[in-house]
């Protein structure tokens, strides 16, 4: 084998590397719209069956927390885009604040979230530990709490990750700014707005069914 082909780049340009990194990620999340889109259709099937077991399960659901949460990821997600729109070494302590804002705001929502948990727990609206409910909704309200508990700590649990992903960077910025960072940041940012849009779709099917004839 001829050495210079041990020895080939990986990247035929840069922008051939960031249009690779960008593809990787739009790639891993259509991976996980599949997850998502699964349990979103479980969540439809199910709510069909039990329309009104859902609709009383749903207003049992803290209203007031899931909207402020929504509020969070949006500013969020707003933060984060400001931040790759100015991203340069020349702003990096602006983007690094941003970015450092973002992730602030996604601890916020963790914390909200488990405070809701708790809440939940407190009302014995957790299924397998001591669910209660009275009434011959029981089993409905039961499989819609079923799918609460699971598609909002999955989606907490990408959550961190985002987080953890936003501090990486706001470190990286704040030590060493370069323009090679930028598409890390991107990438980054399509995977929190992600998150965020699905949180959208969370919270319409988890607090708003019902709601009208409460």
């Amino acid at each position: 084998m001829p050495e210079s082909s041990v020895f080939a780049p990986q990247y035929a340009s840069i922008p051939h590397r960031d249009h690779t990194a960008e593809l990787g990620m739009w790639v891993f999340i259509a991976t996980e719209v599949l997850l998502f889109g699964g349990l979103i259709l479980a969540y439809v099937v199910y709510r069909h069956a039990f329309p009104q077991d859902f609709a009383a399960g749903s207003r049992h659901t803290e209203i007031v927390i899931g909207t402020a949460n929504t509020a969070v990821l949006l500013t969020s997600s707003f933060l984060v885009a400001w931040a790759v729109e100015i991203f340069s070494p020349a702003t990096a302590k602006i983007v690094t604040r941003l970015l450092v804002g973002a992730a602030c705001l996604g601890l916020a929502f963790i914390v909200l979230k488990g405070i809701e948990y708790g809440k939940e727990y407190d009302e014995h609206l957790v299924p397998g530990i001591d669910f209660q409910f009275p009434g011959p909704k029981a089993n409905g309200v039961q499989l819609f709490f079923i799918f609460y508990f699971i598609a909002t700590a999955i989606h907490a649990l990408h959550m961190l990750i985002g987080i953890c992903l936003l501090i990486t960077l706001a470190v990286i910025c704040q030590r060493a700014p370069s323009t090679r960072h930028r598409t890390a940041l991107h990438s980054a940012a399509l995977y929190w707005h992600f998150v965020d849009v699905v949180w959208i779709f969370l919270f319409a099917l988890i607090y708003l069914p019902g709601r009208s004839t409460s």
